[in-house]
Order: structure tokens, then C-alpha cells, then sequence
């Protein structure tokens, strides 16, 4: 509702204008999730995302790869289409259903039955607009706009339970050099990508996640919108790797020339690149020394740091107030209850209060599986990894936190934030080790002799790839002073070390188990059991079927992992929610100290003392 204000106050600025998405918009929202499983939506119904969409009339769409989450006829049914996939009927026995009023674009992901695009590849939109002549009258003319989407590749292992034998994925960069020159053949005066992804210059593959930067290299694009990454671009202050690159230029918005844009996550931001064209007697290019990127930010600060906050559209609201009220109620369920607040704040520094209850869930429902299905695994040990879904990325308010008493399922969604699958891997001790020193990624490298603050998150690490056990028959240390790769040690199941031979039955979820975040030795191949229920479902159910309260002692304080013990001269720094030290303590954090706070934006900053590691936590079960 703030973003559609930020769109009403830009077209209100620019009378020539147009709005676009870039995916990622059926999933991700209880909303989403109310309509697409608790309640699903029926054919002749549009989803509540696109009520809001064309209310607000955008021009077109990409597709992200989160659309793809609920399956293909879905993604059918709520976008109006008709895939010619197997899986579904005949395209002219499938009911036209509704839709978005605007068109949605996709040229990478193709039907293996055909071989042509799931969605139309691009669209070209007349759009008219005013102009000055060169005698510097106001005239009207029409430029042809082509639009074309991607989204990532990747896609066909995220989802291979519901697009594997079905689809296929092209890479990007072959895909535009396909396209664009027809579009331009087609008369399009500019060309605008939208493509669901972020910047990388790696050597290209098609098969590659981020692969934009490959993207601007093609002739013929003048703008880019990107995305999927969740960052804000162009932003002089950032420091992300992939505004560093070579040709990436993070104050002007621009990728090897290209005028690109990319806009945050959860309608925070609205980008806009205002283009500056001139007509050349034949068509109309774009004058790049003329153009403009920025993002506009539902929330500002000023000079003295005072925040003002976009005023809501009220106009928005009401078009869906009934699927509003209606996912209010459903997620006011009752499931249980907890003698204990169950946060993220410190998850990274190893407080399992949210993340326990969630492995316990995923252990108990994959070790019923295997008693079940796989009796000749039975003598293989259960375990599950879970992780800090919202760990502070997004601000202060960006944190899992469930409050002591009665538990619905919105607090089992704040604890399981993703709408993924639950999946059984088996691996070796080999591939454990290096599963964790993947998750250990989450950390900076700490120099003990610098006598500067040093942070100890990696800011471009991502909370939900820290993968935690919280099990009392698994023990490890991260060694944040070592490099990547080297930072995992004493690691033991049982009190013994962890043999590379030996085998392990691992609970994860479908995004992991099939090569998501990119851990080492997952990549589907080593997957014994996905199934089609939810984790969050799977968390709620065992909420549920507890015969008395959850407890910290049975619930949330089983650690696995703890630093291994290191004098620093300079302070280590750790960003979390102010007024929480007494929480940390309460839950064993008891080498944090406050050094500063900051009372616009909620945070503070910790000291954590690395040389006063607290074992009282992390205990072992010796069989």
C-alpha cells in the first residue's frame, strides 16, 4: 500500500511513464499461502496480489522463480494461462481461468514437449506519450516498448518435484541474443529486460543463478530491472561484492552501460530509471549521458536521521479486504503453547530457541519415513538442520520472535518463513563436514591481532544458508579465525569423531536437498524421500500433537555448535535488536556486552567476547 503511493507520486512527476514487476509476487505472504493451500482460489477467482496489481495498472510482468513453488498448474490457474506441459490436459481442454490484466513475460523456461516458452517470451507495448518537436512544441507519439523477462535457471533443481520432465531452462544470455534482435526486427523502439536475478562474473554458464552481468553484455538492451538477490541498486554505500564488479557502476545504476535498477524486496523500494529519448528521424534511441536510475524508499531519513514513512494508499486496502480478514482468522489457529520466547536475535551466535522445535519436527517426521519406507536405512542416525529464516537482513523488525504463551499458525509461519518442502538426504560424514563449512560462510574472517571492530556476519551472507544442527548427539566448533573451508572442527555424533565413511540421514527441505544456496554434494542426487508436505505444516502438526507445553529444557536449549575459543584485541561486533542483552543471557548468551544503540533504527551493537565461550548449553548424549 506504501509502495502504491511511491507509484502515484512518480506518475504524478513523469506523465510519460511505465510500471513493471519483476516476479517473485504469488509467494512468500501468509496471504499466498492461504490462497494457493488453505483455502485455494477457484478459476473464475483472481489471486489478491494481482487485484492490488491491476488496480494500480502495471504495464507488464516477470515471472521470478518463486512462482514456481506451488507447481505448474498453479502457476497456470492464477496467471490466466495455458501451459503445454505434461501434467495437465490438452491446451485446448484446459478452462481459461483469470488472470492478471496485464501481460506477463518469460523467454527462458520452455515445455519439454515442445520446446517453446511456458509464457510469451516479450511483449511490444505502444505507449503513447508527449514529446517536444524541434521547434519545441508538445506532440504526441507512440514508442514502441519491447519487454522481455528471465528469471533463473536454477529453477528445474529448486523445483524439480513439480517441474522436472515438464520444463526445461535456457540460459540467459543465449536466450537474449535470440529474442532481442526479433524485437527490434518487430519495430521496438527501446527494450526493457526484466530479469529475475542479481550480477555475477563468474565465467558465464547457462546455468547460471545471477547471471545479469552476462545479460548487459547483450546488443540491443537499454534497461535492465533486476532482482532476486533482495539488495538496492544503484546505492553509492553499498558494499555488496556484486556492485563491485568491473563495469558495474553503484552511483549512477549502471552494468556495462546498461541503465539497471534493482529495487529491495517486499515493496520497500520502487525503482526508477528515467530513460531520455530523441527521435532520430526513423525510430527512437535512448540518450544514456541523459538517463537517470534511483530508488524511492517507502521509509526516509533526513538529515538528522528522522525517519518519515510513505503515508498508505488508501484506495488499496479495500480491494481485498475480504482475503485479508479471511487469512487473519486462519492464521489465528491455535496449535499449542510455549513457556518460552523461541527468537532469532542471536540464532547467530547459536540460541536454538527458534530453531529446535523446527528440527525436532523435520527428525520425528523423516525417522517415521524411514521406520516406514526405508527399513533397510533404519540403522542410519536422523538428523536435521534448520536455520534462521529471518535473521535481521531487512532491519530490526526483520527477526523471528514468538513471545511465551498460546502458539497459532502465524507464529509456526514466523518460525518456518518459506513455503518449502520437507526432504531426506543421505550423505556422508565427508559431505556433513562440508555442509557446515558452507553454513559457515554466515562469518566473517576475525583477525585476533586487529584492534578494530571487526563484524562477525558476513553482510553478504543470507540467514536462511546457515544451516544449525541443535542436537545433543552432535557437537561441533566454527573457527571464525580460519579461512572458508577451514573453520569446522571436533566435529563428533555421539561423542566420537565423525569418520568421511560414515552415513547419516539428513531432514532438510526440498530448496536444499536439491542444490539451493549451493552446497556442496546437494544437488538432488542424494535425496532418498521428498515429500509433498510443507515444513511449516510438518512444524504445526507436531506442535499440535505435544501433550503439554513447549519448554526451554525440552524445546530450546539442545546447542550442537558452539566458537572455538579466541582472544581478540579488538572488539567483535554483532548487530541485533536493542534492549535484548537480559533475553541473551536468559537463553545462555552470556559473552555479550552493548556498545552502542541506535534508536532510530532499533539496532545494537553487541560485543561478543569469543574468549568466553558458554558450554553450559551444548551437551552430549554418549552412547
Amino acid at each position: 500500500m506504501r509502495t502504491a503511493s511511491l507509484i502515484r507520486a512518480a506518475r504524478s512527476e513523469f506523465s510519460n511513464s511505465m510500471l513493471f514487476d519483476n516476479g517473485d509476487a504469488i509467494q512468500g505472504t501468509p496471504l499466498a499461502d492461504y490462497q494457493a493451500i488453505a483455502n485455494p482460489i477457484k478459476c473464475d477467482q483472481t489471486l489478491a496480489v494481482y487485484k492490488v496489481m491491476n488496480a494500480t495498472k502495471y504495464d507488464a510482468a516477470g515471472i521470478g522463480n518463486h512462482e514456481f513453488n506451488f507447481g505448474l498448474p498453479y502457476l497456470a490457474q492464477v496467471t490466466g494461462s495455458k501451459f503445454n506441459v505434461d501434467g495437465l490436459p490438452a491446451v485446448a481442454d484446459q478452462q481459461q481461468c483469470a488472470g492478471p490484466n496485464f501481460p506477463q513475460i518469460l523467454a527462458n523456461v520452455v515445455s519439454n514437449r515442445d520446446q517453446q516458452p511456458l509464457f510469451k517470451p516479450y511483449v511490444i507495448l505502444d505507449k503513447v506519450v508527449s514529446a517536444t518537436d524541434p521547434n519545441g512544441k508538445t506532440v504526441s507519439a507512440t514508442i514502441k516498448v519491447g519487454v522481455i523477462g528471465f528469471t533463473p535457471p536454477t529453477i528445474t533443481s529448486w523445483d524439480s518435484r513439480w517441474l522436472n520432465g515438464k520444463v526445461s531452462t535456457v540460459g540467459i544470455k543465449e536466450t537474449a541474443e535470440k529474442y532481442i534482435p526479433e524485437m527490434r526486427a518487430k519495430g521496438a523502439d527501446i527494450v526493457v529486460a526484466i530479469s529475475h536475478g542479481g550480477l555475477d562474473n563468474s565465467p558465464y554458464t547457462p546455468s547460471m543463478e545471477d547471471g545479469n552481468y552476462y545479460l548487459s553484455q547483450v546488443a540491443g538492451i537499454d534497461a535492465m530491472l533486476i532482482g532476486h538477490v533482495h539488495q538496492i541498486f544503484p546505492n553509492a554505500s553499498s558494499t555488496v561484492p556484486q556492485f563491485q564488479l568491473p563495469g558495474v557502476d553503484k552511483v549512477a545504476g549502471l552494468v556495462n552501460g546498461v541503465p539497471t535498477v534493482m529495487a529491495n524486496y517486499w515493496g520497500k523500494h520502487l525503482g526508477v530509471i528515467q530513460l531520455a529519448l530523441t527521435y532520430n528521424g526513423t525510430h527512437w534511441v535512448v540518450d544514456k549521458t541523459k538517463t537517470v536510475v534511483q530508488t524511492r524508499g517507502t521509509t526516509t531519513l533526513d538529515a538528522n536521521k528522522a525517519a518519515t514513512t510513505v503515508a498508505a494508499d488508501p484506495t488499496i486496502a479495500p480491494i481485498i479486504e475480504a482475503e485479508h480478514q479471511a487469512t487473519i482468522a486462519y492464521m489465528k489457529t491455535p496449535v499449542g503453547r510455549t513457556d518460552f520466547e523461541m527468537s532469532s536475535f542471536f540464532a547467530d551466535l547459536g540460541d536454538p530457541t527458534a530453531i529446535q522445535i523446527v528440527n525436532q519436527a523435520q527428525t520425528e517426521y523423516v525417522s517415521n519415513v524411514v521406520k516406514t519406507n526405508f527399513p533397510q536405512l533404519a540403522n542410519l542416525p536422523v538428523l536435521s538442520v534448520s536455520a534462521p529464516f529471518k535473521s535481521g537482513r531487512g532491519g530490526a523488525h526483520d527477526y523471528t520472535d514468538v513471545p511465551a504463551g498460546n502458539l497459532v499458525l502465524s507464529n509456526t509461519a514466523d518460525l518456518y518463513y518459506f513455503a518449502n518442502t520437507i526432504t531426506a538426504v543421505k550423505i556422508s560424514g565427508a559431505d556433513l563436514h562440508a555442509w557446515l563449512e558452507k553454513s559457515a560462510y554466515r562469518f566473517n574472517q576475525i583477525n585476533p591481532t586487529l584492534t578494530t571492530d571487526q563484524a562477525l556476519i558476513n553482510p553478504n551472507s543470507y540467514g536462511y544458508n546457515f544451516d544449525t544442527f541443535t542436537s545433543k548427539d552432535i557437537s561441533y566448533e566454527i573457527d571464525v579465525t580460519q579461512p572458508l573451508g577451514a573453520r569446522i572442527k571436533n566435529l563428533t555424533y555421539l561423542g566420537a569423531a565423525v569418520a568421511d565413511s560414515q552415513q547419516f540421514i539428513v531432514a532438510t527441505n526440498n530448496y536444499r536437498a536439491s542444490g539451493g544456496g549451493n552446497f556442496p554434494g546437494l544437488d538432488g542426487s542424494k535425496t532418498i524421500y521428498s515429500s509433498e508436505d510443507a515444513n511449516r505444516a510438518v512444524l504445526a502438526a507436531y506442535v499440535k500433537a505435544q501433550k503439554s507445553n513447549l519448554s526451554l529444557s525440552s524445546n530450546g536449549s539442545d546447542r550442537s555448535w558452539h566458537f572455538t575459543k579466541v582472544a581478540t584485541l579488538g572488539n567483535v561486533t554483532y548487530t541485533a535488536p536493542q534492549g535484548k542483552l537480559a533475553l541473551a543471557s536468559s537463553v545462555g548468551m552470556r559473552n555479550l556486552s552493548v556498545l552502542s544503540s541506535d534508536p532510530l533504527t532499533g539496532l545494537t551493537i553487541y560485543k561478543v567476547d569469543l574468549n568466553m565461550v558458554d558450554l553450559t548449553r551444548v551437551s552430549l548424549t554418549k552412547q
